[in-house]
C-alpha cells in the first residue's frame, strides 16, 4: 500500500454512524461527485465516505479534494500509481475504513435514497454479517432500468448460510451489499490486487466460502449506470477483444476453486450452471459480430473451460444454455453461428432444420447427433422458466422461432409472420392466434398490441399470419420524443387451442429492413426503420415530424 494511504488517520465515530462507503475512481471527474454525494445523502448511518483516487490524470483527485473541504465526512486517499483494476483501490478503502460495516461504490454509479438504511436495518435485525439488496442497470441516456437478478430480491429473506440458497452465486456483484468489516478482516477477505478484471467475482466467492448468515431485502440499493456510448467502455461492456473472455473464464475458474476448496459442492455446481445460463449466452449472442481470429480463439477457450464441467452442471442449465454448451463441446471449430445467436437470445429461438437422431430424439443437426435437445419431443416436460426473460414465469419457454417480415406502406404496413413448428410440439398444442407487442426500449412503456389469426401452411410445418402495422401512434404516447428516433422492441405470445401460451421473440427477415419516410396526418412525415438487434431480433426505430428528417440528414452529412 502507498505510504500516503498508510498515513490517513481513522476518525472517531459516533455510535449511530456505522457504515463506511468506499468510492473508487480513476479519471472520472465528470461523475465522481455525484457518486460521493449519493453516499453522503444516505443519512446519519453513513459515518464516512472514503474516496480512493487511483492516480487519476484528469482532475478527479482535485475534484475530490475540493469536495472534501466542504464535506467533513469525506476522506480522500490518493494512490501514487494506477493499479490497473478495481481491486487494489477497494482494498485500500477497506483498510482505511473505521465503520462497523462497509459498502463499495463505483465513481460512475450512485446509491439510491434509503439504500444504506435498508441494508443496515436488515443486518442489525438478523445479526447478519452480509446484507444484500436489489440492483438495477440504468441504461443512459435513456434512463431505462433493467433489474439485475430480480428473482433473488423479490421478497425479504434470511439464510443461515449460502448453502441454503445456492442461487445467490448468480449475483456476482460486490456493490449491492453491506459487509461487517470484522467479518471481512477476520476471514482475510479482500479483492485480487492489481490489473485483475472481474475481481468482484472472486471477492463474492470468498465471501460465500466463509459461509456467513445473509439477509436480503427487496429494496433497490444500487444503481449501476450503463453508458454504452462512452468513449471508454467499462470492463463489463468492453468485450470486443477476446482477452476479455479469457479474463472472465479465469475469474470463473478461480470462483470454482475457492468454493470447492471450502467444501461448498452445491455452490460449485450452481456457479458452473450460472456461467452457462448468463456468461455463455451473453457472449454467444455477440459471436457472429466478431472476426474469424476472435471466433477461433473464443471457441478454443470455451471448449477447454466447458470440458471441466460435470454433466449434472450442464443439465441443470436452462435448455438454450445447455444446448449451446454441447454444440461447442461437440465441434472443434466455430459453426452454425446464426443458429447459435438465435438460441442464445432471450427468449431463445431454435431455427430449422429440425433433425432427429436414429432413435427419433430431437438433435442439433444430422452431423451432430450426440447433441440431444432434451425437452423438445412431444410429451416432454417444458423446461423451467428463464429468469432473465420478463414475464417468463407465466409462459412455457419453448424456443419457438417466429419470423417477422415488416412491409411498410404509405398508410399502414403489414407484419408478415411465420411460426415454425418444433418437433410437433406446437402442432399438438394447436396454435390459434398471435399477439405482437411493442415496448419502448428506454423505459419499457408498452405500445400497441397487434393481434392476428394463425393459419397452417399446406405442408403442416408452420403457421402464418399478417398483422396490421401502424407505427404512427408510437410517437404520440406520453413521454415520447417524436423528433428523435426511438427504439422499440418487439415480442410475441402464441395462444393455442389447448390453452398453452408461448412467449417468443421475433426474428427479422425479408427485404423490409431499411429506413422509410412515410406520410403522417398529424406530423407530416414519419420515419420508420425496422432493423435487427445484435441478438437477431426484430426492432424498430421511429421518429416523426420535419425536424427529425433534418436532424438525420445533418448527421449523415457530418459522417
Amino acid at each position: 500500500m502507498n505510504d500516503a494511504l498508510e498515513s490517513q488517520p481513522r476518525p472517531t465515530l459516533s455510535p449511530a454512524a456505522q457504515v463506511s462507503v468506499v468510492v473508487i475512481a480513476f479519471n472520472d471527474a465528470v461523475h465522481v461527485a455525484d457518486a460521493v454525494r449519493s453516499a453522503l445523502a444516505q443519512g446519519d448511518a453513513v459515518a464516512e465516505v472514503i474516496a480512493v483516487d487511483d492516480a487519476s490524470t484528469d482532475g478527479t483527485g482535485a475534484a475530490l479534494d475540493a469536495l472534501a473541504r466542504t464535506e467533513p465526512r469525506l476522506r480522500v486517499l490518493h494512490r501514487g500509481e494506477n493499479s490497473g483494476g478495481c481491486g487494489s483501490p477497494r482494498n485500500d478503502g477497506l483498510r482505511a475504513a473505521a465503520g462497523r460495516f462497509v459498502m463499495f461504490l463505483d465513481s460512475d454509479d450512485v446509491l439510491p435514497p434509503g439504500a444504506v438504511p435498508a441494508l443496515l436495518s436488515a443486518a442489525l435485525e438478523h445479526g447478519a454479517p452480509v446484507a444484500a439488496g436489489a440492483c438495477v442497470r440504468r441504461e443512459l441516456p435513456a434512463r431505462r432500468d433493467v433489474p439485475w437478478q430480480p428473482a433473488l430480491y423479490r421478497e425479504p429473506a434470511v439464510y443461515d448460510g449460502p448453502d441454503a440458497a445456492p442461487q445467490l452465486v448468480r449475483d456476482t456483484l460486490c456493490v449491492n451489499k453491506l459487509y461487517a468489516r470484522e467479518f471481512l478482516t477476520g476471514h482475510g477477505i479482500a479483492f485480487p490486487e492489481g490489473r485483475y478484471h472481474y475481481e468482484d467475482f472472486v471477492f463474492t466467492a470468498r465471501v460465500l466460502a466463509a459461509a456467513p448468515k445473509i439477509a436480503t431485502v427487496p429494496d433497490t440499493v444500487y444503481v449501476w449506470h450503463v453508458r454504452r456510448a462512452a468513449a471508454k467502455q467499462s470492463i463489463s461492456l468492453d468485450r470486443k477483444d477476446v482477452a476479455n473472455w479469457r479474463q472472465r473464464i479465469e475469474a470463473h475458474r478461480t470462483v470454482l476453486r475457492i468454493l470447492g476448496d471450502a467444501g461448498h459442492k452445491t455452490l460449485v455446481a450452481a456457479a458452473a450452471t450460472k456461467f452457462l445460463d448468463h456468461d455463455l449466452r451473453m457472449y454467444v449472442r455477440e459471436l457472429h459480430t466478431r472476426g474469424a481470429d476472435y471466433r477461433a480463439e473464443w471457441w478454443r477457450l470455451t471448449r477447454d473451460h466447458l470440458a471441466s464441467f460435470e454433466d449434472a452442471e450442464v443439465r441443470a442449465a436452462h435448455a438454450p444454455a445447455r444446448w449451446l454448451a454441447r454444440v461447442v463441446l461437440a465441434s472443434s471449430a466455430p459453426r452454425d453461428l446464426e443458429r447459435l445467436t438465435q438460441l442464445a437470445a432471450r427468449p431463445g429461438r431454435l431455427l430449422p432444420p429440425y433433425a432427429t437422431g436414429p432413435d427419433g430424439v430431437p438433435v442439433w443437426s444430422a452431423d451432430l447427433p450426440e447433441v440431444r435437445l432434451e425437452g423438445l419431443a412431444p410429451g416432454d416436460a417444458v423446461d423451467a422458466a428463464d429468469e432473465d426473460v420478463p414475464g417468463a414465469d407465466a409462459t412455457p419457454l419453448l424456443p419457438v422461432t417466429v419470423d417477422a417480415d415488416p412491409v411498410l406502406g404509405a398508410a399502414r404496413g403489414v407484419l408478415r409472420l411465420r411460426v415454425h413448428d418444433l418437433y410437433g410440439r406446437l402442432a399438438a398444442a394447436g396454435p390459434v392466434s398471435i399477439d405482437v407487442a411493442l415496448h419502448r426500449r428506454r423505459d419499457g412503456r408498452p405500445g400497441p398490441v397487434l393481434t392476428a389469426a394463425l393459419a397452417p401452411t399446406a405442408d403442416g410445418t408452420a403457421w402464418t399470419a399478417a398483422a396490421v402495422l401502424d407505427l404512427a401512434p408510437l410517437t404520440e404516447l406520453p413521454g415520447s420524443r417524436p423528433d428523435e428516433p426511438e427504439p422499440w422492441d418487439v415480442t410475441a405470445r402464441l395462444t393455442c387451442a389447448d390453452g398453452t401460451v408461448v412467449g417468443a421473440g421475433l426474428r427479422a427477415v425479408g427485404d423490409g429492413l431499411r429506413r422509410r419516410v412515410l406520410p403522417s396526418r398529424r406530423r407530416l412525415v414519419l420515419l420508420a426503420q425496422p432493423y435487427t438487434t445484435t441478438g437477431g431480433a426484430l426492432a424498430f426505430r421511429v421518429a416523426s415530424g420535419p425536424r427529425s428528417v433534418w436532424r438525420i440528414a445533418a448527421r449523415r452529412l457530418r459522417h
